[in-house]
């Protein structure tokens, strides 16, 4: 059937709800819109479900979470895993409740328990719960950082990362088998609950995971000197890190955290932001006035589901408040946990890891080679870092120290297998109280490592491209560069191209062909002279392209004119396809 066939079958058919019916009875004029909604449906990839919500196919709604539910289902039964349970969380999105409960009482229409908390709570939570519980699986109803209109369906395996091979496709199969509306399974809540299949998570669990949290804290000493000279604030943008991120600094010692009170409370309309991502300026823009009220030392904003932590700390020379990118916090985090994890037992584990990911900065890969652990280097996703220590864990080969992703994620600790913004939230605030000791800030400890190892600074372009045609467009773009890779972007000479859809390494000089040595993705490397690099891929989660880039400078003012003429010549290639 074609788009309109698919729409009028979703009008007559007595499956779906009348005000389901009513709103597309609101578009019976507008074929753009019809066709939008339902070209194709929304595709669950590895990541889960991600779209706009409405009615259709191509939409975040009741049925197409039932009908991802029913697929994973399946493939839960057919693994010989239904008595272990899934876990749901979710966090302040719209419809937040309703999915997850329509997740739930699908998963029990199939003999699977499920165990949903209580309120809205961090995806790394979610990651803690999981495992905690011995479940199978677990599903988060979240959009991460996306504007409101969006929400979305993640899903996680037993070892509290988010699905891989051979899990992801298993699953994605199983959801692609489901084509008739009427074998998607469901029941009733009451009747699920009186009988032990639907299961409530409270506090009992924030508990535990406080103390799992606890766990990794090096300096207790430095944070009870400090403790109450430290001033922090900080902001959850509407989303679910509230609670437990001021618990936590409350409880470990830190007596000067303020919250921006227009931002505590979860809302799924993200009134002050346009949308509640911790990566733009604007999303700060409450926390640095109230900072400025209250001379804090540094700004924490967390996004919605509370895996990304937005960070800026203040200079105390000039009095300004310098951004931290993501690939900048998590150095910092990194040169903190290795050196401090160094200097308290005399030495690091000779199988020592640090993994980040491909599009992460080469800062991370020098601070690696100073403190001589193995840099390990995986796909985009914090899924593939999870899978790297569940491969140290089960092989008993490897010890992790600390892993990150550009996109303001880390994980300090094993006790999730996903970004966790709340245990970083806690280590940045460690680490200030910690080199406030010796009379320094975050800001001096970042210029200090920028001298120690080099002026590293990266930088990334995401470029939009909604609808039918910019699928297309983004299709042709990474058609075009693969067939006529560029041999040199801003003077930097291309030395070898990775491409991980066709597991090759091309030596540009010699002609050379090496495998990547990991799995296949639609992503393009390039490796460039001076220590310079590109990446190119298309975003696995929104409508965009994205460019990453990274350069070495002597001074930060070099390093910032190298980063903006590179980042001016990818965007005249790409205007130029």
């Amino acid at each position: 059937m074609d788009y309109m066939d698919i729409y009028k079958s979703w009008l007559e058919n007595d499956y779906f709800d009348a005000d389901t019916k009513k709103e597309l009875e609101g578009i019976a004029n507008d074929d753009n819109e019809i066709k939008e909604r339902f070209y194709k449906e929304l595709e669950f990839g590895t990541a889960g479900l991600r779209g706009v919500m409405g009615a259709g196919t191509n939409r975040m709604n009741i049925y197409t979470v039932r009908k991802a539910t029913q697929g994973l289902a399946n493939y839960i039964v057919k693994s010989g895993n239904k008595d272990k349970g899934v876990a749901i969380c979710y966090d302040s999105r719209h419809n937040n409740t309703v999915f997850a409960d329509e997740a739930a009482l699908c998963l029990i229409a199939n003999g699977i328990k499920a165990y949903v908390f209580d309120e809205l709570r961090p995806t790394p939570e979610l990651s803690f719960a999981l495992r905690e519980l011995g479940c199978v699986a677990g599903i988060n109803i979240t959009a991460s950082h996306n504007p409101p209109e969006y929400n979305g369906y993640k899903v996680y395996w037993e070892d509290g990362a988010q699905i891989t091979p051979p899990h992801d496709s298993g699953i994605m199969d199983e959801v692609k088998a489901v084509t008739d509306w009427s074998t998607v399974k469901t029941c009733d809540k009451k009747e699920a609950e009186a009988n032990g299949m639907y299961l409530h998570i409270g506090p009992e669990m924030d508990d535990k995971y406080m103390e799992a949290l606890k766990a990794q804290i090096i300096h207790w000493d430095s944070i009870k000197e400090m403790g109450d000279k430290i001033s922090v604030v900080y902001t959850p943008l509407h989303g679910t890190g509230n609670k437990p991120a001021m618990r936590i600094l409350k409880e470990i010692g830190f007596k000067n955290v303020y919250e921006v009170a227009e931002q505590a409370e979860p809302d799924g309309n993200f009134p002050t932001v346009s949308y509640p991502n911790p990566e733009a300026s604007e999303a700060f823009e409450l926390a640095v006035k109230l900072a400025k009220e209250k001379d804090a030392d540094l700004i924490l904003a967390t996004d919605p589901d509370a895996d990304r932590l937005g960070v800026y700390v203040k200079d105390s020379a000039s009095g300004e408040y310098k951004v931290l990118t993501g690939n900048m916090s998590g150095s910092l985090l990194a040169e903190y946990e290795l050196s401090q994890k160094k200097a308290k037992d005399g030495s690091l584990p000779e199988d020592g890891k640090l993994v980040k990911s491909i599009v992460t900065t080469n800062f991370v890969d020098a601070i690696a080679n100073y403190y001589g652990v193995e840099l390990v280097e995986c796909l985009t996703g914090f899924k593939w870092i999870g899978k790297e220590i569940l491969g140290y864990e089960t092989s008993g080969k490897g010890t992790y120290l600390f892993g990150l992703e550009e996109s303001y994620g880390c994980l300090i600790g094993t006790h999730a297998r996903d970004k966790d913004a709340i245990v970083a939230t806690m280590a940045l605030c460690e680490a200030a109280a910690y080199y406030k000791t010796q009379g320094k800030t975050l800001w001096d400890v970042m210029v200090d490592m920028y001298e120690k190892y080099g002026y590293y600074t990266d930088a990334v372009q995401s470029i939009e491209m909604k609808g039918i045609t910019g699928l297309e467009k983004i299709s042709a773009i990474m058609d075009n560069l693969r067939k006529n890779p560029p041999k040199e972007i801003n003077g930097y000479k291309v030395l070898s191209v990775r491409d991980y859809d066709n597991d090759t390494v091309v030596d540009v000089e010699t002609g050379a062909t090496t495998s990547t040595g990991l799995p296949g993705s639609n992503v393009l490397y390039y490796d460039m002279s001076d220590n310079a690099w590109m990446c190119v891929r298309p975003s696995g989660t929104e409508p965009k392209i994205k460019f990453y880039y990274g350069v070495v400078g002597e001074s930060l003012e070099d390093a910032k004119k190298k980063s903006d003429e590179t980042g001016a010549k990818v965007k005249e290639m790409v205007e130029s396809m």
